[in-house]
């Protein structure tokens, strides 16, 4: 029981120092200490690195007056009282209170400051889901379980219009990242290697599914979605099929070629389209 105790208020520690609402690094580590586990969510917290959009209230103990909340701005710096611009981009919490604690220590401004700094929102744990999902927008990674399939979820899914594979870009030990995920493929194989694991920072894009188009004489011309390995003939039943008066002997495909001319030419039943081709179903001549 005591165990279990303990264990809920390590939980209650982790996260609300992750929503930024007070900071107990120490407690979060001694706690999971105690309960033998790895403690990888305090330290995740401990070593977060302050990024441009993070919003921040700094205190400094006996000086009301320089109470300030302050924003990460897209240079990476924040504004302080006395000492002016501050650099904070990439460091961690107690390294920025240090600096602010330092610049106000060496322009003679407070003796010995303690300076506190309580992060109320972090941009830098929030992935942003773009493109064509369902409720675009900038989510949580706690919130999405931290990996691929959660903040697609938490998006509201990809849209119909949506392709199958999902851009991720980041950054990974410095280093520009990105890779292609396809979800369609990944569900179908249960590969969960695929399910990868997100950063704070990271874009997820989900582009729109290749089109093709099918008019004359078919039951419902418009744009479709093109499948994978599709046919002619299955972009004809797509399309409700042929009517009374089309031919399928008459169908003309129109495709642009690397130069971006549209060319003609006719089709057989079983040529496979590729994105953005135009199908022209003719009228009988009998």
């Amino acid at each position: 029981m005591h165990q279990t105790t303990v264990r809920t208020a390590a939980m209650i520690s982790i996260r609300r120092r992750t929503q930024g609402y007070f900071h107990l690094p120490t407690l979060g580590l001694l706690v999971a200490i105690f309960l033998g586990v790895a403690p990888r969510a305090a330290l995740a917290v401990e070593e977060y690195h302050l990024t441009p959009g993070d919003v921040m209230k700094i205190v400094v103990f006996k000086n009301p007056d320089l109470t300030t909340d302050a924003r990460v701005s897209e240079t990476g710096a924040i504004s302080f009282p006395l000492v002016g611009a501050v650099p904070v981009k990439g460091l961690t919490l107690s390294a920025a209170e240090r600096k602010i604690a330092q610049m106000l220590k060496d322009g003679a401004y407070v003796n010995n400051p303690q300076v506190n700094i309580l992060l109320t929102l972090a941009t830098g744990n929030q992935v942003a889901v773009l493109g064509e999902v369902n409720k675009p927008g900038r989510y949580p990674i706690e919130g999405s379980g931290g990996i691929l399939t959660g903040a697609i979820a938490a998006a509201g899914g990809i849209s119909p219009t949506g392709a199958d594979v999902v851009v991720v870009t980041g950054t990974r030990n410095g280093q520009p990242f990105r890779r292609e995920i396809d979800v369609v493929k990944m569900s179908q194989t249960g590969d969960t290697a695929e399910d990868i694991e997100l950063s704070g920072g990271d874009t997820l894009f989900v582009n729109r599914a290749p089109m093709f188009y099918i008019y004359g004489q078919v039951q419902h011309p418009g744009g479709l979605r093109l499948e994978k390995g599709m046919t002619v003939r299955q972009a004809l039943a797509a399309g409700g099929g042929v009517t009374g008066k089309g031919s399928t002997r008459g169908i003309v495909l129109h495709r642009r070629d690397a130069k971006g001319i549209v060319k003609e030419s006719k089709v057989s039943l079983d040529q496979d389209l590729q994105d953005q081709d135009v199908i022209d179903v003719k009228e009988s001549l009998f």
